[in-house]
């Protein structure tokens, strides 16, 4: 389309064909002054002798550039086409408007303007246009999904003025400290620097992936303007949510159940959104408490869509104490509400049933509904299990429409195989998940904290689905917040320093570390793909330049030429010899063919080496948007993916390695996000303003403590590992910064061996009567640092 304007006659009032009318033409004297237009504006003071092209005076203060014959101006001019008898389709398809678009998009290009004068598009009577290529950017659904929202420099200048002028003083007491030595005490001196040291370099570790801390916006409403158009399915992404339980004792299967309920009653297309279940202890109570979930989420996901509600887990939902009624103006929630609650009632009453029934264990172990004996019985040997419970055809809520899918999992277990933990369950899940309904995007987590913000998918679409930069977001992290937290918070649940100051400085470097929870994946990403390589922008060209850089560079670019034509004359010259000698060496037909099926072979063999020996899953591996085949039957994809989580199926693969989730530590969060960040790939921090997700914190001393416990055994088995950030990774694409926050992750637990040295050594300073440092007599910039630091 053409975006510019064409100024043709200012100084007149054209009417219908562009040219004046013949009323003025007869009243209007020849003029002597032709007005010439240079870039749009019109120079009445050139006389008609300097004009190269005298036009007639009634031919109108047109920008002609070639001479024209005479024309009756009585006789209107008719729009015609430059080739007349040419057919139509001879020109194929493209952005060219023909009759219907072109007066399609007069009619869209009126609108819009008609839409800019009603918000506020008076311009005060100057008359100015609006450019016609300025209009597309009123498009919402084109506009960018989110956007940085930089800390004001008036909040983090001072911070970085505080750590620079730390540095200062940092530097000055370490030149005095190494350069007054205690001679008499020379080993506690030493034992005490070196303790500094290590302070001084933890500190710079900790403060320096804060320099450049973000905050992000998101636009909901252009999301669904761009993928939701009415009358049109949905083009959203779809996701898989993985939810991961081990022991029901422990995890109370109420609170896995508003976990389930919360996910399926999502403000999300329910045909793009599918829940797994990962059931790790194979329990009985497990998969009878989903089997209730799933018949309460019949009532519950259509009276969450229909009124709105927030939460969407009813647990917390019922408990809240604010006013349910505002903003509810449909007149019969308090009816349905009223009886929603009772249904919720009777639903626990069922869990806490199975619960109770579930703690006195027959002695030959639980049988099933149809006397057969559960699988599940011994725990640590048992067959793989799946079970569907929504999702397939017939099973639908109260009033008619589909479900999201709710699969039961519980991967093989066998003795002596090694079955690592919550990371051997999660990459199950994303086979099972691949064979299945191979969604793009995955959701992690924790059986325990529920979806507290029905549109949490649509925030991390705004980041993953947008084209411009979504393509090397790798996963969006999502803040943990809890409930049940006392006012003084005494166990320091909330982390505020970590999740609202550490997590954001992180995200303006290359995004935040995985914290377990509350993250939305790309799958090519869990698969150990590189991240797609961005094009540089150009560089200069010679309008930027100098006229005799532009020479300069003019020649080496001609002298460039020159040798790449000669090069690629040579290169052209060795094909072609080579293609002559190739040819003449293989006469026989079909090498070709031949060479291409190797070629081919070797690729399955080298997927299958990396992803295992399931095809159905390997040819998964390779479809980016996702999808599974249309003509495959759920008996076959069920007995395929029951094969993809047998025990022995990991064996010789890079599963662990470099694919899903990484083996070699409890803190296997760590460890798979700092592997994605190495191949190149970034993550993003979301902030929304109703929390995404919501958990159950430690509420005693006890749990708490064995939480940090399980951390800092984790950080110190990623730093005794091949992984370690120190030396891992070099030569990919970690940036600096973000290094140095995944080395004082796994660092941050040996600062507790100088941290208890240095605190032992004023005791023995004590005891000894010796000191670490020398005698302070008149050097004041030595006081002056001391104090200072």
């Amino acid at each position: 389309m053409l975006g510019g304007h064409l100024n043709t006659g200012r100084g007149f009032h054209p009417n219908g064909s562009g040219l004046p009318a013949h009323s003025e033409l007869d009243s209007s004297p020849p003029s002597s002054q032709i007005p010439l237009l240079t870039y749009g504006e019109e120079h009445l003071e050139i006389s008609a002798d300097h004009h190269a092209l005298i036009v007639p005076p009634f031919m109108g203060h047109g920008n002609r550039v070639h001479p024209m014959p005479y024309t009756d101006p009585a006789v209107p001019l008719q729009p015609r086409p430059m080739v007349p008898k040419k057919d139509i389709a001879v020109y194929g398809y493209g952005s060219v408007a023909w009759k219907d678009r072109m007066e399609e998009w007069k009619k869209r290009q009126n609108d819009k303007l008609q839409v800019v004068k009603h918000e506020g598009g008076n311009d005060g009577g100057n008359g100015e246009e609006l450019d016609d290529a300025d209009l597309p950017m009123m498009d919402e659904g084109r506009q960018p999904l989110s956007r940085k929202l930089p800390i004001p420099s008036s909040k983090i200048n001072p911070y970085r003025m505080i750590i620079i002028i730390r540095l200062a003083i940092l530097g000055l007491f370490f030149h005095y400290r190494l350069l007054h030595p205690v001679r008499d005490a020379y080993g506690l001196w030493l034992t005490s620097v070196i303790c500094e040291i290590w302070f001084a370099v933890s500190w710079i570790l900790d403060q320096f992936p804060k320099w450049y801390p973000i905050e992000r916006e998101t636009y909901l409403d252009r999301l669904s303007l761009r993928y939701e158009k009415e009358g049109k399915l949905s083009e959203l992404a779809s996701i898989d949510v993985f939810v991961s339980t081990v022991d029901p004792m422990k995890e109370p299967p109420l609170i896995t159940a508003n976990t389930v309920l919360s996910i399926l009653a999502v403000d999300y297309p329910v045909d793009k959104v599918a829940c797994y279940v990962s059931d790790d202890g194979a329990a009985m109570l497990t998969f009878e408490a989903l089997s209730e979930t799933s018949e309460f989420a019949r009532k519950w996901v259509p009276f969450c869509k229909k009124f709105n509600i927030e939460p969407r887990a009813p647990e917390w939902y019922f408990s809240q104490k604010i006013d349910y009624l505002k903003n509810k103006v449909h007149p019969a929630f308090v009816r349905e509400r009223r009886a929603m609650k009772r249904e919720y009632e009777e639903f626990k009453v069922r869990i806490n049933g199975l619960v109770s029934t579930a703690q006195k264990v027959p002695e030959d172990g639980w049988t099933m509904q149809d006397g057969t004996p559960w699988p599940g019985n011994c725990v640590r040997d048992h067959p793989g299990m799946i079970q569907v419970f929504l999702g397939h055809s017939g099973v639908r809520d109260v009033e008619g429409n589909e479900l999201p899918h709710l699969v039961y999992v519980s991967r093989e277990k066998r003795p002596g195989f090694e079955h690592h933990k919550k990371a051997g369950a999660m990459n199950a899940l994303i086979r099972v998940s691949s064979v299945l309904s191979n969604a793009p995007y995955l959701l992690n987590v924790d059986c325990d904290h529920y979806i507290n913000n029905s549109k949490a998918l649509r925030e991390a679409m705004c980041f993953m689905m947008d084209p411009t930069s979504g393509k090397k977001v790798c996963y969006v992290q999502f803040p943990q917040r809890f409930d049940g937290i006392d006012r003084h918070d005494r166990y320091s649940n909330r982390n505020v320093v970590f999740f609202d100051i550490n997590m954001k400085g992180l995200d303006g470097i290359q995004g935040p570390i995985y914290v377990g929870t509350g993250c939305v994946f790309r799958r090519q990403a869990l698969y150990g793909f590189d991240a797609p390589i961005t094009k540089k922008p150009p560089g200069k060209t010679c309008n930027c330049l100098p006229k005799w850089c532009c020479c300069l560079c003019c020649c080496s670019r001609k002298n460039k030429k020159t040798k790449q034509k000669k090069d690629k004359t040579k290169k052209s010259k060795q094909r072609e010899a080579s293609k002559q000698i190739h040819a003449l060496e293989n006469i026989e037909e079909g090498i070709s063919e031949s060479n291409t099926l190797k070629s081919s072979e070797a690729s399955q063999v080298k997927l299958e080496k990396k992803f295992g020996q399931s095809p159905v899953f390997v040819a998964s591996t390779l479809l980016e948007d996702g999808g599974i085949p249309q003509n495959a039957s759920p008996a076959s994809l069920l007995s395929e993916a029951i094969q993809v989580i047998s025990c022995g199926y990991e064996d010789k693969t890079e599963w662990g390695k470099e694919v899903g989730w990484i083996y070699g530590s409890v803190t296997e969060d760590i460890l798979t996000g700092f592997k994605m960040h190495c191949h190149g790939w970034r993550s993003v921090y979301c902030i929304p303003k109703r929390p995404a997700f919501k958990g159950s914190a430690p509420i005693n001393l006890s749990d708490r403590l064995h939480q940090v416990l399980r951390w800092a055994l984790g950080s110190v088995e990623i730093f005794l590992s091949r992984h370690c950030p120190i030396w891992y990774g070099y030569g990919g694409g970690l940036k600096w910064l973000e290094r140095f926050s995944y080395i004082n992750s796994v660092v941050y637990p040996w600062t507790s061996i100088p941290l208890l040295v240095y605190c032992t050594l004023p005791a023995i300073c004590l005891l000894t009567g010796k000191f670490i440092v020398p005698e302070v007599r008149t050097n004041g910039l030595a006081l002056c640092s001391i104090l200072a630091f």
